[in-house]
């Protein structure tokens, strides 16, 4: 059973990698010659393609030489390190795919290290050497270096680099010589990853994935470390807590191109999905009837920020959600738990409301994207950032932040940046923009986005990941402006917009539905106002030249999920159902607004 090869694919996010999963599936001929398909085969979630990004891994197997070779897609984003951290446990070799004008980026050198502390085998490959101004030579050097500063061994450091173009469906060891096809990288990885190495003893799985169906329940998926599974066999399962189950395996199957294959038995080093066991979590291990030995369970980085979810209790609760009270909430929350092994849960005295910590913005949005789309209504608090308590001082999470912007707007970053107590490391020229890098406390991180992309005209790319924790930096300011609150509930009117266009950017159109308390805008200056969007036009039967003007009305400001997460302030809440999102105060009522900030101040 050495014809197996298992090999996971790490990049950053929009470097190529789900495109060139593509290439190799199409090149191992899955598909029949009529069978139609669409692009990003892997991205097969709605979210994962309209972002443009991996979110979950995936497993895909292909044929090639007789060989079978495991393929792992992984996330490309440290925000979902932890799918990443567990899914590297099946592999034995890693193919890390850089851009050829980019080169590696904070998430490359975030995943590759668990990578390389795990003693994989790594294969590199520069892709998009078709790219104007691109410099594959240099990118090798700072692969080169990138591995160096990560402690690889000389064995890693000996890697193989493949230059090619996914896109245009080559790969070659040269990249001013392209070849005609994908396959020389298939061929690299058959002779450089190593085959699975059999170990003698007793059965021993780690359960590294799950999956679902309506027809069998959950489905435990992992890589098998020694010994053989059969179907129907009973062994036993290793929980966390240390106790021993006894279960039965009802059917297992091996992946066999975009599916699997329902075998009798599996052999050691083959990824295999196993049916029939219920009560497990990720992490658990499946042993040997007789004498189970469990693997040392999988560690996951912590969670660095937090967000209270809270039933939706607005004047608009339960007209557009199908799940709104707090037993679903409760119950959905608890079950991403099971999957997403970088969250944690925790209640709270109150049961309407649940703290939830994640590794960063992102990965929280994602969660409640999620949710939206299958129907439930929510609201969510503020994110804070988690400090800890370290000999006696109090430490904050710092991130390296990378921004590559046009030279004419770098300053404007910079002074952006350092406001919020970010430290400038490094500034150079890549191209014809300014690379810069800054070491920066995640709190700060929090609303930077939006100022950066207006600042440059839209034209930054910024890139983040979390580091270490650092003693607490100071304060840093938050957000200047104010909000202007909706006085009454109803339809706006253009008339009544019109009339406080001076006072500050609306988020709303005429016409649409608010209510009391809602946050309709961006004041101009830095206190909250109320404001009566709902007043109409005084109508008189005189008539007089001049007099009856059409508005003229600046089109609403529209944010995005995380944006607006990152807009709200402590005593608002981002309300989220599946057709809408709405920012209010937490207080609808003024006079409670009042009474509260004074029993803060």
């Amino acid at each position: 059973m050495q014809n197996i090869r298992n090999i996971a694919i790490i990049a950053h996010v929009d470097h190529g990698k789900t495109t060139l999963v593509d290439k190799i599936i199409h090149a191992s001929k899955i598909f029949r010659e009529n069978q139609q398909f669409d692009d990003l085969i892997l991205d097969n979630n709605d979210l994962e393609r309209e972002r443009g990004i991996t979110i979950l891994s995936k497993n895909v197997s292909v044929r090639y030489k007789d060989i079978k070779i495991n393929i792992i897609d992984t996330p490309g984003h440290a925000d979902f390190g932890g799918e990443v951290e567990r899914v590297l446990k099946m592999a034995d070799g890693v193919i890390l795919l850089v851009d050829a004008f980019e080169g590696p980026m904070p998430q490359t050198r975030f995943v590759l290290g668990k990578a390389l502390d795990l003693g994989l085998t790594p294969i590199v490959v520069v892709n998009k050497v078709d790219k104007p101004n691109c410099r594959p030579d240099e990118v090798h050097e700072a692969v080169f270096d990138l591995m160096f500063n990560l402690d690889a061994t000389e064995e890693q450091l000996d890697f193989v680099t493949m230059y090619g173009s996914a896109k245009n469906n080559w790969m070659g060891p040269d990249w001013q010589n392209p070849t005609d096809s994908i396959l020389p990288l298939l061929d690299t990885i058959i002779e450089h990853i190593p085959a699975p190495i059999i170990e003698e003893g007793t059965t021993q799985m780690q359960i590294t994935s799950l999956d679902y169906s309506n027809f069998v329940g959950r489905i435990a998926i992992g890589r098998l470390k020694r010994g053989t599974l059969k179907e129907n066999a009973q062994v036993s399962l290793c929980k966390a807590d240390g106790s021993i189950k006894k279960v039965r395996i009802k059917e297992l199957h091996v992946f066999e191109g975009l599916g699997k294959n329902k075998v009798e038995s599996v052999h050691p080093g083959d990824i295999c999905a196993i049916t029939g066991i219920e009560d497990f979590e990720i992490g658990d291990t499946i042993a040997d009837l007789e004498n189970p030995e469990p693997l040392p369970r999988i560690a996951i980085d912590e969670p660095t920020m937090n967000m209270l979810f809270t039933i939706n209790n607005s004047p608009f609760f339960g007209k557009e959600g199908k799940f709104v009270t707090s037993r679903h909430l409760r119950d959905r929350l608890f079950k991403e738990m099971e999957k997403n092994l970088a969250l944690r849960v925790e209640t709270t005295d109150n049961e309407d409301k649940f703290i939830v910590f994640g590794r960063g913005i992102l990965h929280l949005s994602v969660l409640i994207e999620t949710m939206r789309r299958e129907g439930y209504e929510l609201q969510v608090g503020q994110p804070q950032v988690i400090f800890k308590e370290i000999d006696g001082v109090k430490h904050e999470p710092i991130e390296s932040l990378v921004v590559d912007v046009p030279e004419t707007t770098a300053g404007k970053v910079i002074e952006l940046a350092t406001q919020r107590k970010g430290e400038l490391l490094v500034m150079e020229p890549k191209g014809d923009l300014q690379h810069l890098e800054f070491q920066i406390p995640s709190r700060g991180l929090i609303g930077l986005r939006n100022n950066v992309l207006t600042a440059t005209q839209g034209e930054a790319i910024m890139n983040h990941r979390f580091i270490k924790y650092e003693p607490f930096k100071g304060n840093i300011p938050g957000r200047i402006n104010g909000s202007l609150i909706s006085m009454e509930s109803g339809p706006t009117t253009a008339y009544a917009i019109d009339k406080l266009q001076d006072r500050g950017v609306f988020f709303v159109d005429p016409g649409e539905e608010i209510y009391g308390g809602q946050v309709i805008g961006e004041h101009s200056r830095d206190n909250d106002i109320v404001v009566n969007v709902q007043k109409g036009k005084k109508l008189t039967n005189m008539r007089a030249s001049g007099s009856d003007d059409n508005s003229k009305i600046a089109p609403a400001k529209k944010f995005s999920l995380e944006e607006s997460m990152e807009y709200i302030q402590k005593d608002e809440y981002l309300e989220i159902t599946p057709k809408s999102m709405r920012m209010r105060k937490i207080y609808l009522d003024e006079g409670e607004r009042t009474r509260m900030a004074k029993k803060d101040a």
